[in-house]
């Protein structure tokens, strides 16, 4: 199971409600980049889910259409639980106005470093913009967004990653009952001012879910649970046998195609991340299309690989986050659905995101499970 992050396929109807009326990340990102050039996908049945320049629909494609999320919210946490069958009814918090003081009063005193900044903010601008003076002063670049975190950026030479991470674990403790965030994140980063750039060191230090995921099903029946990427971080562990790390696209695909070849069986849970944390948040139009581009180029590698009479593949997406809007944050949207395994007949599925975690447990344990979700399979 291949996540695509934040590679949304439409608005769904409630997004005005968070400001993303009219968003579409797949077919704004097709017209801004003249057409997409992904044979691979287009051959699965991309075009068929929705129109997209450049991406004919396939004659044959695979099942394919678009999913829902069953609960609010637009970030990470919310959308891969989902597509495991775990649906938060109420949204996660979020600090659109920066931490209350006593929040980071308890931060203050946890780590004795100051903070700096406090406020939404995106990535890479945090540090192009408070970077400096944090080499002078020590304090920790401390901000959220639109999502339900709490991100902590410090220099590799100011504030060692492991000083770092455990500031982190402290935020992770402090940001729990009332102000119970999804996700606390660490963002190192190394350079020079005007030159900084971010590590790969990221860590993120997630709530655990809520309810009992289809990776805890599979696990119950005895099927090994493999994620790679951040997948077992956004999990904070619950469910997952073996992680593997892919800071990049390239190292995820890498490690992704190693399990394809090594694996008698199990489940593989692999998140990219480029297309979010690198390109769709900084309204990267060229640099999104090729990463899809390499996506689907490594797709096209595992295909002759994957035995459709025993292995299934999904691919699909948390969110949207529309590289053409005036804002970086993610976007309110369906996903795409592909799916490909004997017997399929190339029909169109729609529904939510739980029914890919009810179609890999029915794949692989022939059973069902009284969780959200109805099996395509």
């Amino acid at each position: 199971m291949i996540v695509i992050d934040a590679c949304g396929a439409g608005a769904l109807p409630d997004a005005a409600d968070y400001g993303d009326e009219g968003t579409n990340t797949l077919q704004h990102l097709a017209e801004a980049a003249g057409g997409l050039e992904l044979p691979v996908l287009q051959a699965l049945g991309l075009g068929n889910v929705l129109p997209l320049a450049g991406v004919t629909p396939s004659p044959y494609p695979v099942v394919h259409g678009r999913l829902h999320p069953l609960g609010p919210g637009k970030d990470t946490i919310t959308g891969h639980w989902e597509l495991m069958g775990v649906v938060t009814p109420q949204p996660l918090r979020t600090y659109p106005d920066g931490f209350p003081d006593d929040v980071l009063e308890q931060l203050r005193d946890a780590t004795g470093r100051g903070v700096l900044c406090n406020q939404p903010y995106s990535g890479t601008g945090v540090i192009e913009d408070f970077g400096a003076r944090h080499l002078a002063t020590g304090d920790l670049i401390v901000y959220t967004s639109a999502d339900s975190v709490l991100q902590i950026a410090a220099h590799v030479d100011q504030v060692p990653p492991t000083e770092l991470y455990a500031a982190c674990a402290a935020a992770r403790e402090i940001m729990s009952g009332e102000h119970a965030v999804g996700r606390v994140i660490a963002r190192p980063f190394r350079g020079t001012p005007g030159a900084f750039v971010r590590t790969d060191g990221r860590k993120d230090l997630a709530l655990p879910p809520p309810a009992r995921s289809y990776m805890q099903e599979l696990q119950a029946a005895g099927v090994p649970v493999h994620t790679v990427g951040k997948i077992g971080q956004v999990f904070d562990g619950v469910g997952v046998d073996h992680e593997y790390k892919g800071p990049t696209n390239a190292v995820a695909m890498a490690a992704t195609a190693e399990l394809i070849d090594t694996l008698d069986g199990g489940f593989v849970f692999t998140n990219l991340v480029e297309t979010d944390q690198v390109y769709g948040h900084r309204n990267d139009v060229p640099g999104y299309h090729e990463a899809l581009k390499a996506i689907d180029m490594e797709v096209g590698t595992w295909l002759p690989r994957l035995d459709p009479e025993r292995d299934l593949l999904i691919i699909t997406a948390d969110h949207g986050c529309d590289p053409t809007t005036p804002g970086t944050d993610h976007t309110r949207e369906h996903v795409p659905l592909l799916a490909r395994f004997a017997g399929q007949s190339g029909k169109r599925h729609d529904g939510p995101f739980a029914d890919v975690g009810a179609s890999v447990l029915k794949w692989l344990t022939d059973r069902d499970a009284p969780l959200p979700g109805t099996p395509f399979v």
